[in-house]
């Protein structure tokens, strides 16, 4: 049996290739490979850090935008209570403006009443002094037609003037 055989020798070049091979691959080009393959693991983890930074950023934005609408739906609920309040407050003040204009109106016709009336009045009283007149005076022309009707007339009204 021979020690070396050309199948062995060739296996021994191939296995001495293979570690001259390995031996470059391991003083080379691993660590570039390993080099590559972790700054691409710190990119994929600095990668996944930022978008759970935007993620986190993307919830506190959503809550203060939610907060946003709360307030706002509050400011106006709160501007919609004081137009009501406002507008409450000026019909009340129409309302008690009215009621003086009619309060003043109805004093102004009060006013325009009573003077129709004493106008009235007066022109009744008139009326009545003018009749008055107009019978004494019919009844003093038929008296005094007569002359001792007349004396006796006289009279009576100077005594009449002297009890006042």
């Amino acid at each position: 049996m021979e020690l070396f055989t050309p199948e062995l020798g060739l296996v021994v070049w191939m296995l001495v290739a293979f570690l001259a091979v390995f031996f470059l691959l391991a003083k080379y080009a691993w660590p570039a490979v390993i080099k590559g393959v972790e700054e691409r693991k710190s990119f994929i983890d600095q990668s996944l850090e930022s978008a759970r930074d935007a993620n986190e950023r993307l919830a506190g934005i959503k809550q203060e935008g939610d907060q946003m609408l709360h307030e706002a739906h509050v400011e106006q609920l709160h501007r919609l209570k004081e137009t009501k309040e406002k507008c409450n407050r000026l019909i009340q003040e129409a309302k008690e403006q009215a009621a003086l204009e009619a309060g003043k109106i109805i004093a102004e016709a009060k006013v325009s009443v009573q003077k129709e009336k004493e106008m009235a009045a007066r022109d009744i009283h008139n009326q009545i002094a003018a009749l008055s007149i107009d019978i004494a005076e019919k009844v003093l022309r038929k008296h005094l037609d007569n002359r001792p009707a007349q004396l006796e007339l006289v009279n009576k009204l100077i005594e009449e003037a002297g009890q006042k």
